[in-house]
C-alpha cells in the first residue's frame, strides 16, 4: 500500500475517533472529551443553538448539571476529503435524551439525524471546524416513572457521568502486553503466549 493511501486511512480513523470522543463527552458529561472534538474557533448549528462551539459546550455543561441521561450512537460515517487537511463528513446519529425541561418536568426524546461536519487537520490532529445537525426523526417518549436503580435491577453497573462511569476505571488498570513476562508459580518466567 502506498504512503498516500495509508495516510488517508489513518486520517479517516482519526476523524471517526473524534466523532466517538464527541459522543463520550456529551453522554458522560466529560468536558475534556467534548472540547477535544472541536477546534476552539469552531461553529455549531445544533437544533435551537447556533453559534460558537465554545457557546455550545457552555450550554451542554449547564445541561449536565440537571443530571440528564444521554445516549448517542454514530453510524454510516462518510468521509470525503476536500483537501489534504479538510474533509466533509456526514455521520448518522441516533440519540436518546432524557432530562428536565425548563419547568422541571422530565422529558424524553428519541432523535435521529445526521452530523454534517467540516473537519480540519491542524498540527496533525483532526477536529470539527463547523457542524450542522440535520434532524431526520424526532419522537417524544414517556419517561419511566421509576428510578433507574429499580428499573435496571441486577443489571449493574449503570452508566454514569465523568468520572464515575466504569469506562474511566479501565485506564487505571495496567493491562499486560505481549512483551510482559509473568512469574510462574515455579519462579520461572512465563509469557502469556508460551502455550500457544
Amino acid at each position: 500500500m502506498d504512503h498516500a493511501k495509508t495516510t488517508e486511512l489513518l486520517d479517516r480513523e482519526a476523524i471517526r475517533d473524534c466523532l466517538y470522543r464527541y459522543c463520550r463527552g456529551i453522554d458522560r458529561a466529560d468536558e475534556a472529551a467534548l472540547r477535544s472534538a472541536y477546534w476552539p474557533d469552531a461553529h455549531d448549528n445544533h437544533g435551537a443553538y447556533r453559534g460558537s462551539a465554545e457557546g455550545f459546550i457552555r450550554f451542554a455543561l449547564g445541561v449536565f448539571k440537571t443530571g440528564p441521561r444521554n445516549i448517542h450512537q454514530i453510524t454510516n460515517v462518510l468521509v470525503e476529503f476536500i483537501k489534504p487537511a479538510q474533509a466533509a463528513v456526514e455521520s448518522y446519529f441516533t440519540a436518546l435524551q432524557r432530562g428536565p425541561d425548563k419547568d422541571g418536568e422530565m422529558r424524553q426524546m428519541l432523535l435521529s439525524g445526521r452530523y454534517c461536519d467540516l473537519f480540519q487537520k491542524r498540527a496533525g490532529e483532526w477536529r470539527i471546524a463547523d457542524r450542522t445537525v440535520v434532524y431526520d426523526w424526532l419522537e417524544e417518549q414517556v419517561p419511566a416513572a421509576v428510578l433507574e436503580t429499580e428499573r435496571f435491577g441486577p443489571r449493574q453497573p449503570i452508566g454514569a457521568p465523568y468520572p464515575n462511569d466504569p469506562v474511566y476505571a479501565i485506564g487505571k488498570h495496567r493491562v499486560a502486553s505481549r512483551d510482559n513476562a509473568f512469574p510462574a508459580p515455579n519462579g520461572k518466567t512465563h509469557r502469556w503466549d508460551d502455550n500457544l
